[in-house]
């Protein structure tokens, strides 16, 4: 993506590196079970309560100043730019349809760190809190998604996953968020279940909408949107489940099959507004 000398978003910060405690324990499959726990996750308080369950929720957290490495510099840069390019698509889409946009925050940190949705490591991975409307992600995510998940090397890989955390700060301030939570005290687990896939596929339906806003931007580069889709493919739950246990279970689904995912972030990068991003209305045959 074409990012370097474009305009940074205010609303990131280096919020440190956690220090002083376990932070958050996660017992069993280490990063593939957080991740098909955690990852890119709407609202993550259940989920955030469950792991700290293997450790203490209420130990002092410390937030020590953190300096980021050379590479990590540049992630950072990218990731101000990629955040500023979704304030100005929500900022014009919403205000098209009369809703005010109010940007999220965004807290880059290392190892872990206190969020307004309990405590959070590293392995949490990326994840929107609507508590207090931010974003938090640990740069070394980046690699991970390259390295042991086998995205597709490139920088757009990053703009994905911030446009879709994102897309989760979208559905607050549309009011979807809180009429899922609602919604998900009435229901059992395996609905539960199944109503998160359709709110993190409308998700990755609303980082496509921001993708295709680049695009007409001028912003992108040959190969970005495939960077993007290899990206959903390879977080999908069917291909990480494999991956991790050698079957699929699709009553514990999250977030949907790599399937899924790749055709509602294409789907929002077709469209490039908000007509086709209704999951909830939809019979599950058609997501």
């Amino acid at each position: 993506m074409k990012w370097q000398g474009r305009r940074q978003s205010k609303n990131i910060s280096n919020a440190g590196r956690g220090g002083g405690g376990r932070g958050v324990a996660i017992g069993g499959g280490g990063l593939i079970l957080a991740l098909l726990v955690y990852l890119l996750t709407g609202d993550p308080q259940a989920a955030l309560d469950t792991a700290a369950q293997g450790g203490n929720s209420n130990q002092p957290q410390n937030q020590q100043e953190y300096k980021l490495s050379p590479e990590e510099q540049q992630l950072y840069d990218y990731s101000a730019v990629v955040l500023a390019d979704t304030e100005d698509a929500w900022e014009e889409i919403l205000g098209e349809e009369g809703i005010d946009y109010r940007p999220a925050q965004m807290k880059v940190f290392k190892d872990s760190i206190r969020s307004g949705c309990g405590l959070a490591s590293s392995r949490t991975g990326p994840f929107y809190c609507s508590r207090d409307n931010a974003l938090y992600m640990d740069l070394s995510f980046y690699d991970e998604l390259i390295n042991r998940f086998g995205a597709k090397d490139g920088d757009f890989v990053l703009s994905y996953v911030i446009s879709h955390e994102i897309g989760h700060h979208v559905q607050n301030v549309t009011g979807i968020m809180s009429q899922y939570q609602k919604q998900m005290a009435k229901l059992s687990k395996e609905d539960q279940n199944a109503l998160t896939v359709r709110l993190e596929l409308q998700a990755d339906y609303l980082a496509g909408v921001v993708a295709r806003y680049q695009e007409d931007k001028g912003y992108l580069d040959p190969g970005d949107l495939e960077e993007a889709i290899s990206t959903a493919w390879v977080i999908g739950d069917d291909t990480i489940q494999k991956r991790a246990t050698g079957e699929v279970r699709p009553e514990s689904h999250t977030h949907g099959t790599s399937e899924q995912r790749a055709k509602w972030y294409k789907k929002g990068y077709d469209k490039g507004d908000l007509s086709g991003w209704d999951t909830f209305s939809l019979d599950s045959s058609e997501l």
